[in-house]
């Protein structure tokens, strides 16, 4: 991960958001100098993700909190094993435990639905990529989550690299136009996003980096990729969905990018139990 990124302005916010004066229910009920012991555990198989921040929630509210950890991030866990163990005082657990466990449920969810894309590619020579829809503020920690499940990173950011799309094909009056800018531009690297074999053609001539296949069938996939040197990557992109990709990659395309891994994926199921039996 960014070594520069900090969870510092996250938790803040998420803390306010759900304490924003205390918490009325546990406040009066829970004495302050209960310890408890507390296990984070799988509701359903899952692949880890986002420990680390789970991990700074719950020290957020308390830096002396005890947490001994039985798996890392990327790990494949089972229903019903216990992931960590958490000792120390009940009231600032109870304070943290919706924001630490919403935050390790949605990365660990991407990380999990990454992880059966990339098992059904296993024996292909294709990789699943990530894209740009992700959740603002959290691209980071989402596109770890990815890495997690196996899959690999398209560009983190806007800044990364060139994809020249429809809009900018649009904007600068064609495909030809709008390489000829971008490499007076200084750029050395380019993928550009077709939809046409007409287009591939293009953009083969003009020797670009990738070639992004852009919600084509598998016909017409096939074809473009006849005509594509070996030299050049290769992309799919478009209605990747867990019964097709499979089919995709068997056409030998380098890289499928799915954004259904980060916008759509279904958050795990995990709970925190507390052992009130030894509460002392």
């Amino acid at each position: 991960m960014n070594p520069s990124f900090s969870y510092s302005h996250l938790l803040e916010a998420a803390f306010q958001e759900d304490l924003p004066e205390g918490d009325v229910t546990s406040d009066p009920l829970i004495d302050p100098s209960w310890i408890v012991t507390a296990n984070l555990k799988a509701k359903e198989d899952l692949v880890l993700s986002g420990s680390e921040l789970f991990q700074e929630a719950l020290l957020w509210q308390h830096p002396d909190l005890k947490i001994t950890w039985h798996f890392k991030d990327g790990d494949f866990v089972y229903e019903r094993q216990t992931i960590c163990q958490i000792e120390g005082p009940a009231l600032p657990l109870l304070k943290a435990e919706r924001v630490a466990l919403n935050y390790l449920g949605k990365l660990s969810g991407i990380a999990t639905l990454t992880r059966c894309f990339v098992e059904k590619l296993q024996g292909t020579k294709t990789f699943i990529l990530d894209t740009r829809k992700t959740t603002p503020g959290l691209r980071v920690l989402e596109k770890k989550a990815v890495r997690d499940g196996g899959g690999k990173n398209h560009r983190m950011s806007l800044s990364d690299a060139v994809l020249i799309k429809d809009n900018h094909l649009r904007a600068a009056g064609g495909l030809t136009a709008a390489v000829e800018k971008i490499r007076k531009a200084g750029a050395s690297w380019i993928e550009v996003e077709c939809s046409t074999l007409d287009e591939v053609r293009e953009a083969v001539a003009l020797k670009v980096q990738r070639v992004l296949l852009d919600n084509m069938d598998l016909d017409l996939m096939k074809t473009c990729l006849e005509v594509i040197p070996a030299d050049v990557e290769t992309e799919a992109s478009g209605n990747m969905s867990l019964e097709r990709v499979r089919s995709v990659a068997d056409l030998g395309v380098n890289f499928i990018s799915v954004g259904q891994i980060t916008h759509s994926a279904p958050t795990a199921d995990l709970s925190l139990l507390f052992d009130w039996s030894e509460t002392r």
